[in-house]
């Protein structure tokens, strides 16, 4: 029987006891994740992240502006973080690995879609069950974000980093949305329907992001921020 057929069969059984044993030892194993993430993480140095939908084909522009983002930013000695997988992913760690940079993935267990991509250094690639264990990787181990268009996963990826910088969480360092024409209408509605209707935010919370169209500005922002500010990482 599984793991899952265990749990299934306890809670049928209103096994309740069974059910505490089995959430405590997965203790362990969110721990086990834990330790390799920072083990191997640590040693790595300065990366940005690149998000994105993991269905962006190669043909797509954003898919190129994803490329171009992880050339530009390995020319200044930052290595690539993604999430492991195809599409924006697949893009940001193929511009890192042409450039000969650090190309590191962050890849996570889905029933579908989700596969790592061929670009990743093969000493960069970890593998995760839960989606906080890697949010947390992201966190800790960036020293900005770039996002491109993609779907919930990135916008919650997105959302998860302001809230930390805006609650002085983490320190602050530089998040990029790129693709005016896609995250435009967003932007517009935290601006008047968050900000001047409901008041559910400050001004001063619209520069915790930056918008812009090309690879250049995504990477010029990241790269004007640490003129200004020591480079140092989130631990």
């Amino acid at each position: 029987m599984t793991s899952e057929e265990k749990i299934r069969s306890a809670f049928e059984n209103k096994n309740w006891q069974e059910i505490k044993v089995t959430d405590s030892w997965q203790i362990f194993k969110i721990m086990a994740e834990f330790v390799d993430g920072f083990e191997k993480l640590a040693k790595i140095g300065p990366c940005v992240s690149i998000f994105g939908s993991a269905r962006t084909a190669e043909t797509n522009k954003y898919y190129e502006i994803a490329v171009e983002c992880g050339r530009l930013l390995t020319e200044r000695g930052y290595g690539v973080i993604t999430g492991g997988g195809p599409g924006i992913m697949e893009a940001g760690n193929k511009g890192a690995h042409m450039n000969g940079g650090k190309s590191v993935g962050l890849n996570i267990d889905l029933p579908f879609e989700q596969f790592h991509n061929k670009y990743i250094d093969h000493n960069k690639l970890l593998e995760f069950d839960y989606f906080f264990i890697r949010k947390v990787m992201f966190m800790k181990y960036s020293q900005g974000f770039i996002v491109l268009p993609g779907g919930m996963g990135t916008m919650d990826e997105l959302f998860e980093a302001i809230t930390l910088i805006q609650t002085g969480k983490v320190a602050r360092f530089p998040i990029v949305l790129v693709g005016k024409e896609y995250w435009g209408g967003l932007v517009e509605w935290i601006t008047k329907t968050m900000l001047q209707k409901e008041h559910n935010i400050h001004a001063e919370d619209l520069n915790l992001f930056r918008l812009v169209d090309t690879a250049a500005e995504a990477a010029e922002h990241i790269f004007r921020f640490y003129d200004k500010y020591v480079l140092k990482p989130n631990f």
